[in-house]
């Protein structure tokens, strides 16, 4: 009887799936989705921001901020145990790194997000953040809405083309809730998730994203996202000191992106999740104990120092008492710089969910803050505390995102104007190229690309990515063994389409190739059957590939070695052959695939 049911309600649920698809164009389609995607994915937002608030106010509101206060040790260590016991026992998946999965799933999974990163990483990163991690929620929220957008997209049967845009919608709406800001969202997943800029695809991301962007304004107003109005203009003067803040938020950058690589590496080394959470959280609880600034996402500093009395975010802190002595107060803020990268990492690796979207605008706040008032320090010079702090947080977002263009409008958008578009431009470039000179893979990107699996801007490398290697693997040629004589492997020609015969022991290892082109002279000669054997007339090719190589890297033995075919091994056994022209059919198929419209 259930059964029964079921089945009745899938028939229905395809026959309107049939009818919207047949009575609906595909760009009517596509913009009726893109609406859709942007009203659930700003309700995410809204509400992960709502949860992680809630979380946060039950647990620390009613305690006192005083120094000593050792209930702080413990809250971010049990957020991130709630959350490693979460994804291991209930989720069963890694679901860390939010935007690097997005990047991911783009370049070798079709565009596939698990249905369960719908919530799953709101769920997580609500433990981690609300108990205090020192993570950001724009990369879980970022997941959360491109899996929206990837399953409507599956669920709808639609092609890997169309699901892509709707991930990217998904992306936008959600960056566009948690900020109201859908300029910067749109123009992030161009930037960091390398979508094509046409038509065809900005029109669905417009919407996603003023869709959301509107329906956290209703729900959340002003008062639960950051925003910030300025006090002082920007003086065309000043110009000098913005390009020397692109200097130094580049390399604070370049740290950002070193350092929480470095830590999250060592944290890896530990085989057992549970070691590693104690010794994670153990690091995190103490710095924050050290540290309260590093607690959460730290909007709240920076709400602080753009709000005129800086000094009150060094309240709980060991040097609570001695906050206005000038030297004391600058290298707390210098330490801070140095231990949110320490804090940040501890938190991702020891297990909790977050992302890096938070913490770089920390980051580039504080550097902006103390950089004013180091310049300040001469008499002859004055420039706006707030502003280069505005302008730090751009500086090293667009650094460690490797995205200027997003950290330009997300600033701008914040502060409800343009009056600073001047400076966020040159500090926010000046930082992408310094960062460039030393990284040229953001922080989200890093990984795949030691593995040849992002997709970037480049049409070439993008389509090279996104093939894969078992579909172009030939493997009806014909084998032979090093023993076997002429004749024998006359007959074998005889009954080969192929002009190239892998050389084979008993074990399948290959051992080298014999062409036709190589034996025309003797193949006519019955005298030589007996005599030669393959062994004598074979060959070693000039390069072999590994079957599970990138075609990045197949295409450059292709290049190097001038070869044509080339033999496919795993673990030094025969598997098939490649060649340079299935290569470049299905090169073909995928870019016209690819290819925007």
């Amino acid at each position: 009887m259930y059964f029964c049911d079921w089945m009745k309600k899938e028939t229905i649920i395809s026959r309107i799936l049939l009818w919207v698809i047949s009575n609906l164009r595909h760009r009517q389609l596509l913009l009726s989705l893109s609406l859709i995607i942007g009203i659930l994915s700003g309700l995410a937002a809204v509400l992960l921001k709502n949860t992680v608030y809630y979380t946060n106010e039950f647990l620390t509101g009613r305690l006192a901020p005083e120094t000593g206060n050792l209930i702080y040790l413990a809250f971010p260590a049990a957020g991130i145990f709630l959350t490693v016991v979460f994804a291991r026992y209930v989720i069963r998946d890694n679901i860390s790194h939010g935007v690097s999965k997005v990047l991911h799933a783009i370049s070798r999974k079709d565009s596939v997000l698990a249905p369960h990163n719908s919530y799953s990483s709101m769920v997580a990163s609500t433990m981690t953040v609300g108990f205090g991690g020192s993570v950001g929620l724009e990369a879980p929220i970022v997941l959360t809405g491109a899996s929206i957008g990837s399953n409507l997209g599956r669920f709808l049967k639609l092609n890997y083309k169309t699901i892509t845009l709707l991930i990217a919608c998904g992306a936008t709406g959600a960056i566009a809730g948690i900020f109201k800001s859908p300029i910067a969202a749109m123009i992030f997943s161009l930037e960091v998730l390398m979508l094509d800029l046409t038509m065809w695809a900005i029109i669905p991301l417009l919407i996603s994203a003023v869709t959301a962007a509107t329906i956290a304004t209703l729900l959340l107003g002003k008062g639960a996202v950051f925003y910030f109005t300025l006090h002082e203009p920007f003086l065309i003067g000043n110009i000098p000191w913005y390009i020397l803040l692109g200097v130094i938020t580049g390399l604070v950058s370049y740290y950002f992106t070193w350092g929480s690589l470095k830590v999250e590496s060592r944290l890896n080394k530990i085989s057992s999740p549970y070691h590693r959470l104690f010794y994670g959280g153990a690091l995190l609880g103490l710095l924050i104990y050290l540290f309260p600034p590093l607690y959460g996402e730290g909007y709240g500093t920076l709400r602080e120092l753009l709000g005129g009395d800086a000094t009150e975010i060094a309240a709980g802190s060991l040097i609570a008492n001695m906050r206005d002595n000038y030297w004391i107060f600058l290298g707390f803020l210098i330490f801070i710089l140095f231990f949110k990268v320490i804090a940040m990492a501890a938190t991702t690796g020891s297990g909790g969910v977050g992302g890096i979207f938070a913490p770089s605008l920390y980051m580039g706040g504080v550097t902006g803050f103390v950089a004013a008032i180091l310049i300040n320090n001469f008499t002859f010079i004055n420039v706006s505390e707030r502003n280069f702090a505005l302008v730090g947080m751009a500086g090293v977002m667009a650094g460690v995102m490797h995205a200027p263009l997003t950290a330009i409008f997300l600033i701008a958008e914040i502060t409800g104007g343009y009056e600073l578009f001047i400076p966020l431009i040159i500090t926010s470039t000046i930082a992408y190229i310094t960062i460039m000179y030393f990284e040229p893979h953001s922080i989200y990107t890093k990984r795949l690309a030691a593995k040849g699996e992002l997709i970037t801007h480049h049409k070439d490398r993008a389509v090279l990515t996104l093939m894969k290697m078992g579909p172009v693997i030939e493997t009806d040629l014909k084998t032979v063994h090093p023993e076997a004589t002429l004749g024998e492997l006359v007959r074998i020609v005889s009954k080969s389409r192929r002009n190239i015969f892998p050389v084979v022991d008993e074990d399948n290892y290959l051992l080298g190739i014999v062409l036709l082109d190589n034996i025309r002279e003797i193949i006519f000669k019955p005298a030589q059957y007996d005599k030669v054997r393959v062994m004598d007339i074979m060959h070693i090719p000039p390069e072999t590939v590994s079957a599970n190589e990138n075609m990045e890297s197949v295409m450059r033995k292709f290049e190097d070695s001038g070869a044509w075919n080339l033999p496919v091994l795993d673990n030094m056994k025969y598997v098939g052959f490649i060649s340079k022209s299935k290569i470049f059919s299905a090169y073909r198929k995928i870019l016209l695939q690819f290819s925007s419209d």
